[in-house]
């Protein structure tokens, strides 16, 4: 196994620099979009040299966005820690849990959600694709493990997969509600996740009969050659 302490190190000295240089941005990004041009402005504001802005986001644009996703992940993280270490609340249902953190992720993008659209038209880009789709499962991912998911097998996929898809359909939603409330968005996870849990309802369902949902090719098999013909 190699020793990445030296590059964690590295990566922990720029850390002031990237916090400074995303703040900048999130003011102009909401008007010139997440390019070069932006990411100079955001610097000169921060007064970071161009060296030290190379060294923080050694791949451009693209460390930039995976440093902000990540900010807003720990920022997510962060709110709902303290959700369930309020002992004067009641405890939160699974799906109670899914919906606070995939609101505490949007309200971290809040004060800056015209950056968080261009940021969304940048990622949308084919070029761009798998970058999104990465830092999609690792918001996903991090909801997960904040509520101490256990799975290690097939589970461990199927399950961030599925928030996956809630996550960005649901962040899509976000960026369209321009209501005070933003009401609609709420109804939408609601319906998304009501969706998903009807969906693990069936799985239980299959699970009853013997079949096993992360094996598909004995799932189809059996279905087309039930057991006794």
């Amino acid at each position: 196994m190699s020793d990445n302490t030296g590059q964690n190190e590295a990566r922990d000295a720029f850390e002031d620099v990237r916090k400074a240089v995303l703040e900048a941005a999130c003011a102009h990004a909401a008007f010139d979009g997440w390019t070069p041009q932006m990411l100079k402005k955001a610097a000169s504001d921060a007064d970071v040299a161009p060296a030290a802005l190379k060294a923080a986001f050694p791949g451009g644009m693209k460390d930039v966005l995976r440093a902000w996703s990540r900010a807003h992940d720990e920022a997510m993280l962060r709110a709902f820690a303290e959700r369930l270490a309020d002992a004067g609340l009641p405890p939160l249902k699974i799906r109670e849990k899914v919906a606070f953190a995939v609101l505490a992720r949007l309200a971290a993008m809040g004060p800056h959600k015209e950056a968080a659209r261009r940021a969304a038209a940048y990622l949308a880009l084919p070029i761009n694709a798998p970058l999104g789709a990465a830092l999609a499962w690792d918001t996903a991912d991090a909801i997960w493990r904040a509520m101490g998911d256990p799975s290690t097998d097939f589970a461990w996929y199927t399950k961030r997969a599925t928030l996956t898809g809630v996550w960005t359909s649901t962040c899509a939603r976000w960026l369209g509600d321009d209501s005070d409330d933003e009401a609609e968005t709420r109804r939408f996870l609601d319906a998304r996740i009501a969706n998903v849990m009807q969906i693990e309802k069936a799985k239980a369902q299959v699970r009853k009969l013997g079949i096993d949902p992360a094996a598909p090719i004995e799932f189809l098999g059996r279905l087309r050659y039930p057991a006794g013909r």
